[in-house]
């Protein structure tokens, strides 16, 4: 499991997806720098202190971001209005980005369930 197992599904996208999601994923690694980059469930995903916060996927019409918690985009429905979604995914755009703010808001809802809130 590792940075270059991502590599390798990102290699495999055509573009616009793998753009858009090498974005994301410099927004995750950003926002969460200490997370480990691994494959979980067949798909790039982000790992902290044992527990997986996040991941994408990339589907033919549309891409997704994975909170791996079912409880992070049911918290998150104004902010995430707009957009199509499961309980488990959130899915955007091949051609257009997450905003910034969005993936800190689901990264922060997700470690706060994880780890509790901070402080």
């Amino acid at each position: 499991m590792s940075k270059h197992e991502i590599d390798e599904y990102l290699a495999t996208l055509g573009e616009p997806k793998r753009a858009t999601l090498c974005e994301l994923r410099d927004t995750i690694v950003a926002i969460v720098p200490d997370a480990e980059q691994c494959i979980s469930y067949g798909v790039p995903a982000f790992r902290l202190r044992g527990k997986t916060i996040a991941g994408f996927a990339a589907f033919r019409s549309h891409l997704s971001y994975l909170p791996h918690s079912g409880s992070v985009l049911p918290r998150l429905l104004e902010e995430t209005q707009g957009y199509t979604q499961t309980k488990s995914s959130l899915h955007f755009p091949v051609d257009e980005a997450l905003p910034k703010k969005l993936v800190k808001k689901l990264l922060d809802a997700r470690m706060a369930d994880a780890f509790g809130p901070p402080g």
